[in-house]
């Protein structure tokens, strides 16, 4: 998505608004609308011309609420956009697509394996990841850091998961396709064509996963979900392809984008770049600005279980309500000057991974990913340049960055550390 400042002379036409067009987020200029929305019109009603439309709501408050309440916003009928108007067939089976109680019991188990603590014996392997990906900087020449980023979740989100190294860079592109599948690189057929043809592909891949588990127990994640017990029950197989789907697509959609905008934010903010490599004790803030500033998912959907009036709006059973997370994270009310990157941002309670019971439960796993990546950067790189234009990726969802080629300054001793650090660890795919 492109990270605009709105234009304060700027009008926008409330009839004209289409915040569901994908080509909002890759040419337009989503920030000035957002802007507009949350001064004039913070719960604004599209209608699309085939007759479905849903509810927005901007402020940072207000997609709040809508997060946290599923007793008036339901999730079980679909969360995405995409899938707008239609009954999510993973409603009630995802964790994603699901309300308490049965939410909170596919939650509570995968939290246990998905936290920070228990994340820890694998930081060897992501820190390897890191390196395999920084090497090609020491070439000198031109790096695209939007592809490397697309590869780099699923090299130990794939470990993790048990998944086969060969079948790493499909599934990224599979992913791709599903929260994109307008996109002109991923689009393989007209209308519904080509969502329908990547959660077809990926459901029968996991499928074929969960048979082999079932068959040759393993201790990686599919394996775990095998055994998992939900509701003192064990899965069924289609809820286990579900949620390794709903996994997969989640690793996939935060931890790329959020590099790709945050070193683009450095490279329009020099300054901000200085202070933070004469200071690396900055990066854990400094990420969360990062991640503020790039609000991967775009948006959550949910659907009204009440008759309701927000913002003298009437808002009926049965109404679809988008919760815009870009928006809520440039909300003037929450955060002082929210159009300027600042690295040392603190208070910084940004939603880039959601909020409430549905808070993105691989967030620890992505800030781990990122912090070791960040600190490798910040030790070895001295300035970041455009070397090529930027291609934003045509999502309404992943406000996303599908190419961005840039060279780099190196320290003087960084060839030395990524050398080192590549050799002594031994070959990983990125």
């Amino acid at each position: 998505m492109r990270i605009t400042v709105p234009d304060p002379e700027a009008t926008v036409d409330l009839g004209t608004i289409d915040l569901f067009d994908p080509t909002l987020y890759a040419e337009g200029d989503p920030h000035t609308v957002w802007t507009h929305l949350r001064r004039r019109a913070p719960v604004h009603r599209t209608t699309l011309p085939d007759g479905r439309s849903f509810w927005s709501v901007t402020r940072y408050a207000d997609v709040n609420d809508v997060l946290r309440d599923h007793t008036r916003f339901t999730s079980s009928r679909g969360t995405l956009l995409s899938i707008l108007g239609s009954t999510d067939p993973a409603g009630g089976k995802m964790m994603a697509a699901s309300d308490p109680p049965v939410h909170t019991a596919l939650r509570e188990p995968m939290t246990k394996v998905l936290s920070h603590r228990a994340l820890q014996p694998h930081n060897p392997r992501i820190r390897r990841v890191v390196h395999r990906m920084l090497a090609p900087l020491l070439d000198g020449g031109t790096w695209n850091i939007a592809h490397a980023g697309a590869r780099f979740p699923m090299a130990f989100t794939g470990t993790l998961m048990g998944l086969p190294e060969e079948d790493w860079p499909h599934l990224a592109q599979l992913t791709t396709m599903a929260i994109a599948p307008q996109d002109e690189d991923y689009r393989q057929s007209d209308g519904d064509g080509t969502l329908a043809a990547a959660h077809h592909e990926l459901f029968a891949y996991f499928s074929g996963q969960v048979r082999r588990r079932k068959r040759t127990p393993s201790d990686d994640l599919v394996g775990f979900l095998v055994e998992m017990e939900a509701g003192g029950r064990k899965l069924r197989h289609d809820e286990i392809v579900y949620n390794c789907y709903s996994l997969l697509l989640g690793a996939n959609v935060t931890t790329p984008h959020a590099i790709a905008a945050t070193v683009l934010a450095l490279i329009e903010h020099p300054a901000e770049w200085a202070r933070w490599i004469a200071d690396p004790s900055l990066t854990p803030v400094a990420l969360e600005e990062g991640l503020r500033w790039a609000s991967p998912a775009n948006h959550f959907m949910r659907y009204a279980t009440r008759d309701m009036t927000l913002h003298d709006r009437r808002i009926e059973e049965g109404d679809a309500v988008v919760a815009w997370l870009g928006s809520a994270n440039r909300d003037e009310e929450v955060f002082s000057d929210p159009f300027r990157f600042d690295v040392t941002r603190r208070p910084n309670r940004h939603v880039a991974f959601g909020f409430g019971p549905h808070y993105c439960i691989g967030a620890p796993l992505a800030r781990i990913a990122l912090r070791m990546l960040f600190t490798e950067i910040v030790a070895a790189v001295e300035e970041f340049d455009l070397a090529g234009p930027i291609e934003h990726l045509t999502s309404n969802f992943v406000a996303g960055i599908k190419s961005m080629p840039i060279t780099a300054r190196l320290r003087p001793d960084a060839a030395r550390i990524i050398d080192t650090a590549v050799a002594e660890e031994g070959p990983v795919a990125v």
